[in-house]
């Protein structure tokens, strides 16, 4: 079975007034279907940017990214934007939920941009995603009258709703306490599992590291190691 990501010597590099700023450096990198992997590194060191691109939110400027079997470096902006309504979820730091909207109605939203279901279809999907996240009882509530880690539950929730094929973390535990955030990877990790969706983080936080498959280390926008949770426990400062 091929990768589901794939990356072929990409370069991504941004204009910063008259100076050009290489980000990512010839990557090469390759993700199977249902992995639970960790994109590694200190902040700037190119993590956010690549996932950028595996999540088609930007292009190379140089080499492949192959997502779901589709090449992206070849797609416009209209069909870029189909292929992450239908094969990707985001999970964001700062949740990125609506404020005027409440539970409910924020992990339906993908479902409404998504279009093709039924009103009663949407419902079934939304309840069923919610009391997985185990947010049942606060489907009324809006995001200002929880608690940060259920903003981030329903965050999960509204990633997952459109059954994607991968779900892209970017810092997912940074805002939360480590209790909270230990319980948040876990039932993301119960989710890859049960559903068997690919997880792919960037984060710098050795308690997701050592939770992770697979750790993928980047400095400088180059990946300069790839090795098991266990390994990267032992690299820990």
């Amino acid at each position: 079975m091929p990768p589901i990501v794939s990356l072929s010597g990409v370069i991504k590099e941004y204009p910063l007034g008259n100076l050009v700023v290489r980000a990512l450096h010839g990557i090469d990198l390759e993700i199977d279907k249902g992995e639970f992997t960790v994109i590694a590194g200190p902040s700037g060191s190119g993590k956010t940017t690549l996932l950028n691109l595996v999540g088609c939110v930007d292009v190379p400027s140089e080499g492949s990214v192959v997502v779901d079997g589709a090449h992206t470096e070849r797609m416009d902006d209209q069909t870029l934007t189909a292929l992450r309504l239908r094969k990707i979820g985001f999970i964001f730091q700062s949740f990125n939920l609506i404020n005027v909207l409440d539970v409910r109605q924020n992990v339906e939203f993908p479902l409404l941009l998504q279009g093709g279901m039924s009103a009663g279809e949407r419902s079934q999907r939304v309840e069923e995603m919610l009391e997985k996240v185990g947010l049942t009882k606060y489907l009324r509530h809006r995001p200002n009258e929880l608690s940060g880690g259920q903003r981030q539950r329903v965050a999960i929730a509204r990633a997952l709703v459109t059954r994607p094929a991968i779900v892209l973390a970017d810092e997912p535990t940074a805002n939360l306490d480590s209790v909270t955030g230990g319980a948040i990877i876990q039932l993301m990790k119960d989710l890859n599992q049960y559903e068997q969706t690919t997880f792919i983080f960037s984060t710098h936080d050795h308690e997701v590291m050592a939770q992770a498959r697979r750790i993928v280390r980047i400095g400088d926008g180059r990946i300069v190691d790839q090795g098991t949770a266990r390994a990267a426990e032992v690299d820990a400062p």
